[in-house]
Order: C-alpha cells, then structure tokens, then sequence
C-alpha cells in the first residue's frame, strides 16, 4: 500500500536520525499526498530518501513516528509492539507479581507507540488514544491485547473522549471494545488495596506512576503527622498509615475524591482513627492549617499542559512549595512533585530552591524521583519524563 509522502526541508531529517519521534510542522517542505489526520504517512528527505512511518496530525507535531524501518503496519505488527512491551513488563518483575497486580503497560513513546496508554488492572485493559492515528486501530490494538496475554486479560476498556485532539472533531465515547466489567475493581498495588474506577475516575482510574514514590514515603511516615494535599483517591495516605504515621490528613477541592479516599483507607484499615480527609482548597488549606505536620505531600495537577503557560506554573509552584515551608515543623520532610511535561527539571527545582529561599529555611535534598519503570522514557525522547519529584528535609 502506497502512504502519503512527508517531504521535509534540507537537514530537517537530523532528528529523525537520531530517532526522536516527532516530525514538526515547521520541517516539512510539502505533502505528496492529501492525508486525513491520523492516517499513514510515509516521510523522507529532501532528496528522496526513507527516513520513518507515522500517524499524520494536524497541529505542530505533524508526524508521530512509530518505525524506522519501511513496513506496512497491520495487526501483527502492532501486536509484536504489544508483546515487546508486555515481556518488558515482566523482566522487571511487574506483569506477574504476586501483591501488585495494576502497572503501565503502554507508555507512548517509550514503548515507540507514540499517542497511546495503556494501563492494566488485574484482568482488565483501560486504553486512552491521544492521537486519532491510534484511535483508529483501537480494535486491533484490543484484540492484540487479549492475544498477547493468553487469558490473563478479559475485558479491554476503552477512554479516549476527553484526550483526543479536539481539533479532529471525532465523535467517540468511552466503552468496553471487548468484555465487559462495570464493578469497581479494586486494584492492589504493593499489598494495598484501592479502588480503580476507570468508569468515572481521572485518567484510567488511579495515578499508577506514583507507585515506588509511596513506597519511599512509607519508609518516612512512622510517628509522624503527615498531610496529604491533592490526594485525589488517597494513594499516598494508606501507604503513611501502614508505615506507620501518627495522623494522617488528606485535603483534596474534589468531594468525590476525598470520598475515594475514605474507601481506600477502610479498604486497608477498617475503623482507622488516626485519619481524615477534607473537601477544600489546597491553598486555603495551607494558608489556615498551623505547624503541625512534619511530613508534607505536595502532588497538585499538572499546573502547565502548555508551554505557553509556563512562567504562570512555575509561580504556582513556587508559590505552593513556599506555604509548605513556611508552614512545616522544624526536622520536617517534603515530597513535592510535577507532572507537566512542560516544565523540566531544572525548572522545577529552581521554583523549589526560589520557594526555599523565600521561606528562609535551611532545606537538604534527600531524593530527587521520578516515574517508575513501567513508564518508560525513550533514550531517543527525552521529553517522556514528564515526572519530576523532590524529597526535602526542612531544618
């Protein structure tokens, strides 16, 4: 089958050498071919040679590749992918493990199937498309799953309608493309348990990438009076509770997340005392609360999607982290995290430092973190680390 073919302008094909994944707008000298958004497209030099395969996009990462090597993509192909990143998922001990039974088994581009997630919950598949290219294939890409795991996957759960382009002007909805399980499952991640409603919930139904960051803190809670800001569904709360902490305190602006986490404490600790959660402002919170904690969560939405909302991000952190050290006793300890993609480590450290300084308290770095192994990043792509963490001891 002949694809549309990407010309790009002399020495514009450097990055695809070294292979990064994106084609830009702005590199491509003309289209041979009249290619819809998310179709196949072929690109090359300007004189003439094969340079990689994509989903064509509109928008100003143009091309999102997906091979280096000339091929015709078909079912087969996109289930090897699968079956790649499933033994992946295995060499580092999560696809079989016996007490974790949720990870991340599609990573976009690094598992070089940029513009899809895909998350596992025991026997369940909840797949999110962020490229139309990719929702295009969605049912070969579920039949893939069900043959690559061998029935230990029964239902594929499809949730795209609130992270495809708008700009495709593609009219889905959320639903099971095979099986189906409308319970809410509850997941166990490291022996604990929570629930996963990838029904209704944020992103695929729970924050998988924070898996090993909880496991640290765990390590950190026992004695301690602990606050859990942005809890949504209360991940890092039971995870204090069973290390051990005095009190735990989860804020969370959502009253349905609070009331996740309420679940997921007594799912874990039944008639738990030493716990509650509150339904208000994260800054509010911050700004009332006296210095009773000294163990802090700081693990807000992504304040920055967009690069053109950069510098407004890095005020907010910097203007979050500053209320937790000022507010946070002496001996202290302060896990502060991004997720915007945006902002880069550097970035986010210098809103921490300036947010210490403004505070004036003297801060150590303990651990700097980010995503687990299941979200892999591409050597290729180094924009895939998108998570940045900081553990701080606050004198």
């Amino acid at each position: 089958m002949d694809f549309a073919k990407v010309i790009l302008k002399p020495k514009k094909e450097e990055s695809l050498q070294r292979f990064h994944p994106w084609v830009f707008s702005g590199a491509i000298q003309k289209i041979a071919g009249s290619p819809k958004e998310g179709d196949i497209v072929d690109v090359y030099t300007c004189n003439g040679e094969y340079c990689a395969t994509g989903h064509y996009q509109i928008g100003s990462i143009a091309v999102r590749i997906f091979t280096f090597e000339k091929t015709e993509p078909g079912k087969s192909f996109w289930t090897e992918k699968l079956r790649q990143a499933y033994e992946m998922r295995r060499a580092i001990g999560l696809a079989e493990s016996g007490d974790t039974d949720a990870y991340r088994l599609i990573h976009g581009e690094g598992d070089f199937m940029p513009g899809l997630v895909i998350d596992i919950y025991n026997k369940t598949a909840v797949m999110q498309a962020h490229s139309v290219g990719m929702h295009n294939i969605r049912q070969e890409l579920a039949e893939g799953l069900i043959e690559v795991f061998g029935g230990k996957l029964e239902n594929v759960y499809y949730k795209s309608e609130s992270t495809l382009p708008f700009k495709a002007n593609i009219d889905t909805e959320d639903g099971y493309l095979i099986g189906k399980d409308d319970k809410n499952y509850i997941a166990t991640e490291n022996g604990l348990k929570f629930q996963a409603d990838w029904l209704k919930g944020q992103k695929t139904g729970f924050f998988i990438d924070q898996r090993e960051n909880r496991a640290l803190l765990e390590k950190y809670a026992k004695g301690r009076s602990v606050l859990n800001m942005f809890c949504y569904t209360g991940g890092f709360s039971f995870y204090a509770l069973r290390g051990g902490a005095k009190e735990v305190h989860s804020v969370d602006s959502s009253a349905k997340a609070i009331e996740l986490t309420k679940k997921n404490v007594e799912l874990n600790f039944a008639d738990c005392k030493n716990h509650e959660a509150y339904a208000v402002d994260a800054f509010k919170y911050l700004d009332d609360m006296q210095d009773r904690y000294d163990l802090i969560i700081l693990d807000p939405p992504a304040f920055a999607k967009h690069r053109d909302v950069l510098r407004n991000a890095l005020q907010g952190y910097k203007k979050l982290n500053a209320k937790a050290f000022e507010k946070i006793k002496p001996g202290g300890i302060l896990f502060t995290f991004s997720c915007s993609q945006a902002v880069s480590k550097e970035q986010f450290r210098l809103a921490v430092f300036s947010a210490a300084a403004i505070s004036g308290r003297n801060v150590k770095i303990l651990h700097q973190l980010t995503q687990p192994a299941d979200h892999p990043v591409s050597i290729y792509h180094p924009e895939g680390e998108y998570l940045k963490g900081l553990v701080l001891y606050v004198e």
